[in-house]
């Protein structure tokens, strides 16, 4: 891992403990949304080192070069559900929040698609991914996906 902070060494237990949080939340949806959520906010972010991650991640658990290419553009790409469309629209939604724009239209889609229970555990691993890219821009954070592993291993 390269940084200018050690995340684990300065905050160790706080660290530990976001680490598992994060895990948590990404296994509460189907894994193959949860990459595209991760994926589709780190490209908004401009997180290099969550998209090198996810994407290669997105990729292990099946996901095609195609669908990962066109993220960018879901909205004109044909190759998205409808699910998983209303999950990047609140992504995007969520991501921008700063910018003023409303959300109603993507909450009415994903109200739609998901479940309140749903609702809520995409809204954290929003928040997550969020977090991640900015604890990872901010600190100038990179880290090889299989140093991820293991780290992850070892909370």
């Amino acid at each position: 891992m390269t940084a200018k902070i050690d995340l684990f060494a300065a905050a160790p237990q706080l660290m530990k403990s976001w680490t598992s949080v994060s895990m948590a939340i990404a296994a509460s949806l189907e894994p193959d949304l949860i990459e595209l959520v991760k994926i589709r906010a780190s490209q908004i972010n401009a997180c290099a080192n969550c998209i090198n991650m996810h994407t290669q991640e997105a990729r292990a658990k099946g996901e095609t070069e195609q669908r990962i290419y066109l993220l960018s553009a879901w909205r004109e790409a044909p190759c998205y559900s409808e699910r998983e469309r209303a999950a990047l629209g609140w992504t995007e939604a969520l991501t921008r929040l700063s910018e003023g724009h409303s959300h109603e239209s993507a909450r009415q889609a994903l109200a739609e698609q998901f479940s309140e229970e749903e609702q809520v555990k995409l809204t954290l691993m929003i928040n997550v991914i969020n977090g991640w890219n900015r604890l990872a821009v901010g600190f100038g954070l990179w880290i090889e996906p299989a140093a991820a592993k293991s780290a992850q291993a070892a909370a």
